[in-house]
């Protein structure tokens, strides 16, 4: 088995061929393998990388078929497994990200305090100073609705595509079912507390000049929202239900059941004083109040025992000795 050391780089490549080259020429010695992933980049951009590129850590692989941002980088992934990098970091070839920052990014993992580390432009006011106004909007929205699927309470930032990542989660992740286009960032951090990986955010200052993005934020609200439901249903129904069942798992049904049948029955009650002229008695009153504060009470009490249930402890070293067993058994057979 590979004894992982070292900083690898993974640049998904689509239409960003004039601030690609500058960007690689900006990436310290610290690193020591870059990958280039041209995802059928109509301005062959890998090929012009190729061509005038002499950096020699520079690998350049190419798509035959678009298959978003995801896809270009889990295929980076699975290069910068054939080296012996321990942490591999994700760059945009759009100039976006400072590769000034790549020792702050891959630091804490190196140091064995996390297994995942991203971004974070929210972390002082004066990093969104220059953000354009509809991002700015569109994260704040989405950083709930992430925490939510995600189980990561305390990060921010959700779709900040700078991260770096421990070799050995790169090894457990199912890359065959992680999202491959613009929910790749969310969904990936569903899958990692699915292997209960340290998260952690690392300040950044957003950078925007004259880049050009294909993202269209109105037709991607309804993909979002439908990925975060998924996932969250998946984590709260596998966490609670199956994995792990405890007292918050009885928090969770019957606040969830409590809740809306005290909201139906009060709303039926109301309906039927509107229509008939007779107040409710003081009993129906309660009867529909009742369990709207008891299940109200009930899902706040899950609500923060599942914060408090973020991933604390590093599991890349566990994972580590698991998949060095793993090699050492299929070494024997």
């Amino acid at each position: 088995m590979i004894a992982p050391r070292g900083i690898a780089v993974v640049i998904p490549s689509y239409r960003v061929s004039s601030q690609l080259l500058p960007l690689i020429e900006q990436i310290g010695p610290e690193v020591e393998w870059i990958f280039v992933i041209d995802d059928a980049c109509p301005e062959q951009s890998g090929e012009q990388v190729k061509q005038r590129c002499t950096d020699p850590r520079v690998q350049v692989v190419t798509h035959e078929c678009n298959g978003g941002v995801g896809a270009a980088v889990l295929t980076g992934y699975r290069h910068a497994l054939t080296t012996e990098a321990a942490v591999i970091v994700k760059l945009d070839g759009d100039g976006q990200m400072d590769p000034a920052l790549l020792r702050r990014f891959a630091s804490p993992l190196l140091a064995g305090q996390a297994d995942y580390a991203k971004g974070n432009r929210f972390h002082r006011i004066g990093f969104v100073r220059g953000m354009p106004w509809l991002r700015l909007a569109g994260n704040a929205a989405l950083s709930f609705m992430t925490k939510l699927s995600s189980g990561y309470w305390q990060i921010a930032d959700p779709t900040n595509g700078y991260t770096a990542i421990r070799r050995e989660l790169v090894q457990e992740l199912d890359m065959e079912r992680i999202a491959t286009r613009y929910f790749f960032e969310s969904d990936l951090l569903f899958h990692l507390n699915q292997a209960r990986a340290v998260v952690v955010d690392v300040p950044m200052r957003a950078r925007y000049a004259d880049e050009n993005s294909s993202l269209r934020p109105l037709q991607m609200i309804g993909p979002f929202m439908l990925g975060h439901l998924r996932n969250t249903l998946r984590r709260v129904g596998y966490g609670y239900l199956l994995r792990g069942f405890s007292v918050a798992s009885v928090e969770l049904l019957l606040g969830a059941l409590l809740l809306p049948a005290g909201a139906v029955f009060g709303a039926c009650q109301w309906w039927l004083s509107v229509e008939t002229g007779v107040p409710a008695t003081a009993g129906t009153v309660m009867a529909a109040a009742l369990p709207v504060i008891i299940g109200t009470q009930m899902l706040l009490s899950w609500l923060n025992f599942d914060v408090a249930s973020e991933p604390r402890q590093p599991v890349h070293m566990l994972l580590a000795g698991v998949q060095q067993h793993r090699s050492n058994t299929g070494a024997d057979a």
